[in-house]
């Protein structure tokens, strides 16, 4: 059985822990509880980018470690980072970049992907604009909502593809 250690990182309040209970639980809780330190949950990606049954370890991290994260006992061993910003905060995008590029350094080989979360949030032809050091970084960049559910499978089993394809 393969099993891969996912960071889920970004900014406060951009739906880190919205998207871990989505994944596992396939649930929204419109209250906003901050997490403290991180939470852990486990979820089996089917179907299966390898040989045999494929799990992530999701590590959800709160959003006051910024950049510090990847000196910190949570990020090591990391396979991979899903770097969360939100699609009606503008300046959340910047802090992704900032980590993405962050990981990147601190876990080479590592599979990183951008997701945008709370789409649910933006208007109907609602331009989506992202800065240029994220749109350019070679990252997939994927929009999601937490709340209805959109593309947040999609999400992780696109990072399990990269870390298939790099084991």
């Amino acid at each position: 059985m393969r099993i891969a250690k996912i960071l889920l990182l970004g900014d406060i309040g951009v739906g880190k822990t919205s998207i871990a209970r989505r994944l596992v639980f396939d649930k929204f809780d419109g209250s906003y509880k901050a997490t403290i330190g991180t939470d852990i949950y486990r979820y089996e990606v089917v179907p299966s980018p390898v040989e045999g049954p494929f799990h992530f370890v999701v590590w959800d991290t709160d959003g006051n470690f910024g950049e510090t994260i990847f000196r910190h006992v949570y990020a090591r061993q990391a396979d991979a980072a899903m770097i969360v910003s939100d699609a009606s905060r503008p300046a959340t995008h910047e802090l992704t970049a900032q980590l993405g590029s962050g990981f990147m350094e601190a876990f080479p080989g590592g599979a990183v992907t951008y997701v945008v979360n709370k789409l649910d949030l933006l208007a109907d032809g609602a331009a989506r604009q992202l800065p240029v050091a994220m749109a350019n970084a070679g990252v997939p960049i994927i929009w999601t909502s937490a709340k209805s559910g959109d593309h947040v499978r999609e999400a992780f089993h696109a990072a399990a593809a990269i870390i298939a394809r790099r084991s």
